[in-house]
């Protein structure tokens, strides 16, 4: 396979890995530890995330864990946690946070899947704009045979469809998990 398709499919791959961390962040019917990810709290005055200073665990499908690797730690762990609008409300205990996520409503549960749908288009759009650079960047080189190019460009539109495929199929198991209740 040519340089410039291996380059193209890295490329396509982070943006198919860029998506599926955004949805792993939506809210669907069940806890997920992921939506604690890029949420920070005041650490002795820099801005820190929460990942890397509690650990945080599923002991129930409604439930996440946060115990901070230093008790000190968990008031402004739980602030943090407030301070992100995640529609979750911190439940502090004597050594960690416990967060119960509420059952979802229908409209939510649209709304929700609604983002679902607005972060596959997103992505789809990455995707074709890495298409559009690399046909660009093999129109623009004069020591390619036209043969050649229209190969590299057939496997280029293979490789667009496939990533476009499999973005459809990780939305429609998304909105499937989010719809179910």
């Amino acid at each position: 396979m040519d340089s410039i398709v291996t380059e193209l499919q890295g490329k396509v791959g982070k943006s198919l890995e860029s998506f599926e961390n955004a949805l792993g962040k939506l809210r669907s019917g069940r806890a997920n530890p992921a939506i604690l990810e890029g949420v920070k709290c005041d650490y002795y005055g820099d801005k820190i995330e929460i990942t890397s200073l509690a650990s945080v665990s599923l002991p129930e499908p409604r439930q996440l864990l946060v115990k901070p690797y230093s008790r000190e730690d968990l008031k402004t762990i739980a602030a943090g946690i407030a301070q992100a609008n995640l529609g979750i409300n911190p439940q502090v205990e004597a050594d960690a946070i416990r967060l119960m996520v509420p059952p979802l409503t229908e409209d939510t549960r649209k709304e929700i899947a609604k983002q679902a749908k607005g972060l596959a288009d997103e992505a789809k759009v990455s995707i074709r704009n890495v298409r559009r650079d690399y046909l660009d960047l093999l129109k623009e080189d004069e020591t390619m045979s036209d043969d050649y190019k229209e190969r590299v460009e057939d496997e280029i539109q293979k490789a667009i469809e496939g990533a476009n495929k499999k973005i459809d199929e990780i939305l429609a198991y998304k909105q499937k998990e989010i719809m179910t209740i």
